[in-house]
């Protein structure tokens, strides 16, 4: 009986994220289309086979629906597979974190239903609406910190910890750069393989040997080889 009540319960869940993507995609679709005056309630509804009821159960405005919510944009399983950690290390970020983080974001993007055209076209739209570009302003550090929590979650560290806060502030300013590249209308490269030379090119700053003690800068013939 409990077995029956969790699969019921996850599936009521699996159904309303479902919902909820279904208005979210309907409402950038439109909005990048038109504008966010452009279109109605009703239209929404229209695209994603809901009432408008259903539509309010979700969100307030159609600015909400076009903001979406973070934990939509998150499969479960993807989830888990990025909170398994075999390899905690005692007061540090583990070894795994990148790979952990990098096939994370990969397969949110891969998974995602928004195509890069849609992408671009809500980027235009966003740019003529003001309030919109406010309000992900403030999404986006919401957002932020929710990945903060996920990724200290993971490491079994604080949010605050120094490493915590700089592996998340770094990572994330490569993916606003893999972003930008991969929305851009001449893309032709997917987006995992964007990612990883973007990667792969912060590693060669922060590879590099970093020594406090000394007041002067190795030169090139002395710097320590990488691998």
């Amino acid at each position: 009986m409990s077995n029956s009540a969790n699969s019921d319960g996850g599936l009521r869940e699996r159904k309303r994220a479902a919902t909820r993507q279904a208005i979210t995609a309907a409402a950038r679709s439109l909005t990048a289309a038109r504008g966010l005056n452009g279109f109605t309630v009703e239209e929404v509804c229209e695209q994603a086979d809901i009432s408008r009821r259903t539509f309010f159960n979700y969100f307030h405005t159609k600015e909400d629906a076009v903001i979406g919510a973070f934990s939509d944009e998150l499969p479960h399983d993807a989830l888990e597979t990025f909170a398994a950690n075999p390899r905690r290390e005692e007061g540090r970020i583990s070894g795994t974190l990148l790979q952990a983080l990098f096939r994370f974001t990969v397969d949110i993007v891969t998974r995602s239903a928004v195509s890069p055209t849609e992408i671009r076209q809500l980027i235009a739209a966003i740019a003529a609406e003001p309030q919109l570009l406010s309000r992900l302003t403030a999404e986006g550090e919401s957002r932020e910190r929710q990945f903060t929590e996920l990724v200290a979650a993971r490491e079994g560290l604080p949010a605050d910890h120094p490493e915590i806060v700089m592996a998340v502030t770094v990572f994330s300013a490569v993916c606003k750069k893999t972003n930008q590249s991969f929305f851009s209308e001449d893309n032709t490269t997917p987006y995992g393989e964007l990612l990883e030379r973007n990667l792969r090119a912060a590693r060669a700053l922060f590879d590099q040997s970093f020594d406090t003690t000394s007041s002067d800068t190795p030169s090139p013939d002395t710097t320590e080889e990488r691998p």
